[in-house]
């Protein structure tokens, strides 16, 4: 089972090993959410989205059917997102293959670069896809990590497709 897991690390590296980083100017972007509805509560510090919320920032964005927001001192803490399913799209660099995914809940930490795909979780980029309960995308370094090693109840599944051959002239 470790042997497993360790392949898995490794295929997973290697494929996303190509795209080194996010755009470098996400990070200093604002965010941007547009919804049906939004509410917020001071008390709390939390804001509630409903209603085919789309959430932007740099080239991430985010749409789900709900949305809340953590706020701690003023700065936008961790987003949690749902719906049937929550999905995600980020340019990792100029030229390059989105990196797409989604999941029945996700969890955004802007100030980490974090996104964290829970339950039904599936990632694509060019010509891999994985899935797992649990996915977390680095969106700085585009470094995705899936899976638990110390549970074989979130088993990952890697799918490698085979790159077209061209017909030589």
């Amino acid at each position: 089972m470790k042997q497993i897991n360790k392949c898995c690390c490794v295929l997973l590296l290697g494929l996303y090993s190509a795209c080194a980083f996010a755009l470098e100017t996400d990070k200093d972007q604002p965010i941007t959410i547009d919804s049906n509805t939004a509410t917020y509560d001071d008390a709390t510090g939390t804001s509630i989205y409903t209603g085919a919320v789309i959430s932007i920032q740099g080239s991430l964005r985010v749409e789900s059917d709900k949305l809340v927001v953590y706020f701690k001192d003023g700065d936008a803490e961790q987003m949690v997102f749902t719906g049937n399913k929550a999905k995600f799209k980020q340019t990792p660099n100029e030229g390059s293959e989105d990196i797409t995914g989604e999941a029945l809940i996700g969890e955004y930490y802007p100030k980490k670069n974090l996104l964290v795909l829970k339950d039904e979780a599936t990632v694509w980029q060019g010509n891999g896809t994985y899935s797992s309960k649990l996915i977390e995308y680095d969106s700085k370094t585009s470094v995705v990590k899936a899976g638990e090693a110390s549970s074989d109840a979130m088993r990952v599944r890697v799918t490698l497709q085979p790159k077209s051959k061209e017909k030589k002239k």
